[in-house]
Parts: structure tokens; C-alpha cells; sequence
């Protein structure tokens, strides 16, 4: 028999940092279908990259049964998604021609994100912040005000992939580059930290071929991710760090969406597991 979650009033200030990395991301529902399980809701939430995508929709309130619903109405079938890509193909004639297509980030966050999510961060039940990489300043940015829709769409903005966003003055590129999993960006009055990181590394090609131009663009933004991950962890740790199993999965695998839930199910009791022994011990 289960035991009851904890009352409410007894449950720490929890911190959830959603990582980047493209479809694997998607299992980022299953952390959030845990904590449900728990009756538990995040304090504030930080995301990056497709972890900004869906923890956005977390801090609207949506449960992780409802985020992974409207996962599936819109990525559940192959034939729906390459219609949705279709439809926000570039129409740009200099794109065409330059050969590298670059998809509109704010039309892609506008056509995958729920409607019901609010235009603006104050209308948020939960704090959130996203993470982007300004790019002629090189620096991290933290998003946190302002239209909540854009400051996503500035967050997934993979280079080579999407246009970047102007926000404020400041020309703005997926958070990855800087920040894949932005744990430090939560508040200080956080009692527990879940990270989730689901960056991963390079999916190897079938049999000797050699990883083409694309693959190697994304394979070395892993690379460069992990990279950055492993640094940050060497001086800082998060109270629970959570690694879905996501390799084989590719970083635009979001044609195979129920296949990859499906994979990565296992995760929900992992973090059950995790964040009750966390609360066992504090009690």
C-alpha cells in the first residue's frame, strides 16, 4: 500500500531545473508526473532549451498527465509533425538559397506550447525563468518578466536550426550553449534541488558512416553541453540529479515522441524514489 504524500504545508521549497536537449527532453514529463504522484508542486522552476518549453507549461499549473497529453496531440503522430514543420518552413527566398532553412523560433513556441498558457510570466502560479545565451555579449541571460511565449522561443533557439530572438536590446540564442542545466538559477530560499539533466551524448551513426554536417553541428553542441555540465558540478550539486535513460535518442527524434515517453517511463519511480528518501531524511 502506498503511503499519503505529505500535507502540503509539510513539503520543502522545491526547485526543479529542466536541462536542454532537443527530443530527449521529453522526458522531462515523467519528473513532473512524480511529483504529482508525491502531491508534490515545485516552488519555482528553471528551464532551459526544451526544458524552458515544458517547464514553462509546468509553472502554468499543467500536470505532468496534461503536459504529456498535449505532448502526444501534438507530436503523437509522424504525419502530424512534418505537417506542423511544413507549415513553419521558412519562406524566406535568401534562406532557400543560402541552403541552411533557419525556422522561426517564436511561430515554433506558439504552435507546440498549450493556449491556455498565459501571454505574460507575472500570470504564472509558479516562479519560472528560462535561460538564453546573448550572442554578441557572450554571456548567460536569465529570462524571468515579460512575454512569456518569446523568452521560450529565445531559449530553444538552436543555432542552425532557428533564427535568434531579440529581447531588450539583446540578440538571443538557445541557453544550452551557456547554461544546459540551470540549477543555479533557482532561488535561494529553495530547501531541495531536482536537476534533470537530458543532454546525453552524440547518437553514433548505423554501421562505419560517418556523422554528416547536421549531425556534427549537434553532436558537438553535446559535446560542448556535457562539457559545461561536468565543470559545474565539480563546484556545485544539486540535491537530487536525474540522467533519463536517453541515449539513442537523437536531438530531433520529435517524430518518435511516443516512442521516446515510452523509454524513458522508468524515470517516474527513480525520482519517487530520490525525492522520498530526501524527504524521509528531513523528517
Amino acid at each position: 500500500m502506498t503511503a499519503a504524500p505529505p500535507p502540503q504545508s509539510s513539503s520543502p521549497h522545491l526547485g526543479l531545473a529542466l536541462g536542454g536537449g532537443g527530443a530527449r527532453g521529453l522526458a522531462h514529463v515523467h519528473v513532473l508526473s512524480a511529483l504529482d504522484d508525491l502531491g508534490l508542486k515545485p516552488s519555482a522552476i528553471a528551464g532551459c532549451s526544451i526544458g524552458a518549453l515544458i517547464g514553462a507549461a509546468a509553472a502554468a499549473g499543467l500536470s505532468g498527465a496534461e503536459i504529456e497529453d498535449e505532448i502526444l496531440v501534438a507530436l503523437g503522430r509522424p504525419a502530424d509533425v512534418w505537417g506542423k514543420i511544413w507549415k513553419l518552413r521558412p519562406r524566406s527566398l535568401a534562406e532557400i538559397v543560402s541552403g541552411l532553412p533557419l525556422f522561426d523560433p517564436e511561430a515554433v513556441v506558439g504552435e507546440f506550447l498549450p493556449d491556455r498558457l498565459p501571454d505574460d510570466f507575472e500570470a504564472l502560479p509558479i516562479r519560472f525563468s528560462a535561460v538564453a545565451a546573448d550572442f554578441y555579449g557572450t554571456s548567460e541571460v536569465e529570462i524571468s518578466a515579460g512575454s512569456l511565449r518569446r523568452a521560450v522561443a529565445a531559449s530553444i533557439a538552436l543555432p542552425a536550426l532557428f533564427r535568434p530572438v531579440e529581447i531588450g536590446g539583446l540578440t538571443l540564442i538557445d541557453g544550452g550553449v551557456v547554461n544546459p542545466l540551470p540549477f543555479d538559477r533557482l532561488p535561494h530560499d529553495i530547501d531541495l534541488i531536482v536537476a534533470v539533466d537530458v543532454v546525453g551524448t552524440p547518437v553514433r551513426p548505423e554501421k562505419s558512416r560517418m556523422p554528416g554536417a547536421r549531425e556534427a553541428l549537434f553532436g558537438a553542441s553535446q559535446i560542448l553541453m556535457q562539457a559545461l555540465i561536468t565543470e559545474k558540478l565539480k563546484s556545485r550539486h544539486p540535491g537530487i540529479l536525474i540522467r533519463p535513460p536517453i541515449n539513442g535518442i537523437g536531438v530531433l527524434d520529435f517524430t518518435k515522441a511516443r516512442d521516446i515517453l515510452a523509454a524513458t517511463a522508468s524515470v517516474r519511480e527513480e525520482v519517487k524514489a530520490a525525492v522520498g528518501r530526501r524527504l524521509d531524511a528531513a523528517a
